[in-house]
């Protein structure tokens, strides 16, 4: 409590009204003694945000350890940045390091803008926009083409999902029924 006052901060714990399975963080190995001994710490600021906390004993955790959970209410402020469309076209820029691919790209943008000065003063800037923007990113296209993007592998494969199944079961196990046999099957 002292750590928690001296950093502003306020314990959030399983006070919310919920199922005495859901407040318990903690059960003994002979499964007769349940205890809260997990919380979650908040900064005091917000802590009308915190909508429930609550213990979840189907999650793999240590024998005996509930993962315990909390609920907000919170609305982020979006930066205008990210709230702009990403058309996912991403130039090789690299190529701009050759020479040659350098001075052709220069080339087909003073072509390109060449043919853009004898447009009307009276036009549209939003239009007038719209073709450089048009023109840059064609000739981008042409001398740099778009880059690969990555194609990730994906970091939980078979294996781990059926080891993940596999201690799933075992922890069901357990809780239904708590003797060393089920512990040492679960620590294994």
């Amino acid at each position: 409590m002292n750590f928690a006052t001296s950093k502003n901060l306020v314990v959030k714990n399983t006070i919310f009204p919920h199922r005495i399975i859901h407040k318990d963080t903690w059960t003994s190995p002979d499964g007769k003694t349940h205890n809260q001994i997990y919380h979650i710490l908040i900064e005091r600021r917000w802590q009308s945000s915190v909508l429930g906390v609550r213990s979840f004993r189907g999650a793999d955790c240590d024998p005996g350890h509930c993962l315990v959970v909390a609920k907000f209410r919170e609305s982020l402020a979006v930066s205008k940045q990210a709230s702009q469309r990403f058309d996912g076209e991403r130039f090789n820029l690299r190529k701009l390091n050759e020479l040659e691919v350098r001075k052709q790209y220069q080339f087909e943008i003073a072509n390109r803008f060449a043919a853009l000065e004898n447009l009307r003063d009276d036009e549209d800037i939003n239009r007038a926009w719209e073709n450089i923007k048009e023109n840059i990113k064609g000739s981008a296209k042409e001398i740099l083409t778009l880059q690969e993007l990555k194609q990730h592998k994906p970091w939980l494969d078979e294996e781990c999902l059926s080891f993940l199944d596999q201690r799933k079961q075992a922890k069901m196990q357990w809780i239904h029924d708590p003797s060393q046999s089920n512990i040492d099957n679960l620590n294994n």
